[in-house]
């Protein structure tokens, strides 16, 4: 995929050539000074005439006639110097690699050290370059009849780098990579039909993962999670004629397992609402309701394959929520794990029962951080949009490791707060300990607050992914569809965690 030489060689025969361009006086200088000199000065006369854009993002295409062995140059604007950060080079190089995907390279060279700025050296570049690269040239083929005429795909990437050291480069190109091809093993399995995914093909999914990477797997069948009394869990599958699953995968990259982070994600292949059913139009789309699981499998991945001096364990409970004549109702009430008794108000609040049992769960298997991931609410959308991830938390300085490596990842979360009055609300029961839906205020808020219920004190960190884990439209890193939220900033969140005092 990826072949790295320190020697720029402007005399072979690359279907394209990618180079950096920052606003700067109109002149070619450094490392573009040689590349000008090939074309006697035009070049610069381009950059002079406004023909050749340094704006960030912009993409120029020179054909080279010749002049060296590249049939074409693409110049990708970078803006200031002083501006460009590593979320903004990460976007140039997917926009400049969406590019190259639709103009149907199977090949192409990019001389990195012309992305490179005071604040990111060459291996921060080579980790934006191959990220992007994964990430930009995504696609979720589907089930339409394939074309007998073989579709071409970017194949071969040759960096030119002389400011690091080429095993450096190389490994910088392969962590990236990681990251972004993770990401699109949870964006595939978010776009993939619930009738295509269910709990158990989730469960099979996750086992292959165990075996590629040598994690511990437990998958618990039905029996094994009424043992064990899941009720708020089973609750959820009592509508359904597909089995429940709980998924655990443990990663040990200590000797002792000790500071456990625990990764828990909603795992809802398919939401119907329940009795309390969704519109016509709320129902188009319920395949996505386990983005926290996928999110949690694509952390899990990359975990795989950087292999950091972490200990993590990932629970993710798995079921559909339909509806039958044995289907939970509202008024149900119902016993979780951990013994607490659950009030159902509305059988759509499914996501927070089967995160109960399941943080309860992540706590059974030594967890002393917790991280949920679901798609929980629309309120959360109401609140933040779809571009920015709600959180809550139980503990400040667990939530500033993740914010900072949501920072890093470039998926923008804010923290929304957990007050004692949204706890007084989801205890406010007559005939139980608890209430899964106190009203439509806040909505978002209570949702958190019932699960901070089941954290019992232990530090605890809630992602509700409900308006970021798809998209409508195409955008720098992707297409339209899922996007993989969070993947990339729970890996991050693990490989850069530091203990902190409970």
């Amino acid at each position: 995929m990826f072949h790295v030489t320190k020697e720029l060689d402007l005399t072979a025969g690359h279907e394209g050539l990618v180079v950096g361009l920052f606003e700067r006086p109109e002149k070619f200088t450094g490392v573009l000074a040689g590349l000008d000199e090939k074309f006697d000065g035009q070049l610069t006369e381009l950059v002079k005439s406004g023909d050749l854009s340094a704006k960030l993002k912009s993409i120029t295409k020179v054909h080279t006639f010749g002049k060296i062995g590249a049939k074409r140059i693409y110049f990708v604007g970078l803006g200031k110097e002083k501006d460009l950060s590593f979320d903004k080079l990460r976007a140039a190089f997917g926009k400049i690699f969406k590019q190259l995907k639709v103009n149907k390279h199977v090949e192409t060279a990019v001389y990195l050290d012309t992305f490179v700025s005071e604040e990111l050296d060459s291996l921060d570049a080579a980790h934006a370059l191959s990220e992007a690269m994964a990430l930009s040239t995504y696609q979720f083929d589907g089930y339409k009849q394939k074309s007998n005429e073989p579709e071409k795909r970017l194949e071969n990437v040759t960096v030119y780098s002389a400011a690091a050291e080429e095993e450096d480069v190389q490994a910088s190109l392969t962590v990236g990579y990681a990251f972004g091809k993770a990401t699109n093993s949870a964006r595939t399995l978010v776009n993939t039909p619930g009738n295509l995914l269910t709990a158990t093909d989730l469960a099979n999914y996750a086992s292959e993962l165990a075996a590629k990477y040598d994690f511990e797997v437990e998958i618990l069948d039905k029996a094994e999670i009424e043992k064990l009394g899941m009720g708020a869990f089973l609750a959820v599958n009592k509508g359904s004629v597909e089995p429940p699953k709980m998924i655990v995968l443990k990663y040990q990259g200590k000797d002792d397992w000790n500071d456990v982070i625990g990764l828990v994600g909603k795992g809802i292949t398919f939401d119907t609402g329940g009795y309390s059913i969704k519109t016509k139009a709320g129902i188009v789309g319920m395949k996505t309701d386990m983005g926290g699981a996928a999110a949690v499998l694509g952390a899990m991945e990359i975990i795989g394959e950087i292999r950091p001096e972490q200990n993590v364990v990932a629970v993710i409970p798995s079921t559909d929520n339909m509806i039958s004549g044995g289907a939970f109702k509202p008024d149900d009430v119902i016993t979780s794990m951990n013994g607490k008794t659950i009030e159902v108000l509305n059988t759509d609040a499914e996501g927070r029962l089967v995160l109960a049992d399941a943080v309860t769960y992540a706590k059974h298997h030594g967890a002393n951080y917790l991280v949920d991931v679901a798609t929980l609410t629309g309120g959360v959308i109401t609140a933040l949009g779809l571009h920015t991830t709600g959180a809550m938390t139980n503990h400040d300085g667990l939530y500033e490791q993740v914010l900072e490596a949501s920072v890093e990842a470039g998926e923008q979360m804010w923290l929304l707060p957990l007050f004692e009055t949204e706890k007084e609300r989801v205890r406010n029961s007559k005939v139980a300990d608890l209430n899964n839906s106190p009203g439509s205020e806040g909505h978002a808020l209570v949702a958190g607050a019932f699960i901070g219920e089941f954290t019992e004190g232990t530090p605890w960190v809630h992602l509700d992914i409900a308006g970021t884990a798809t998209t409508s439209k195409d955008y720098d890193l992707g297409p339209a569809g899922a996007t993989g939220v969070m993947t990339r900033t729970l890996a991050l969140f693990v490989e850069r965690f530091e203990p902190i005092e409970k």
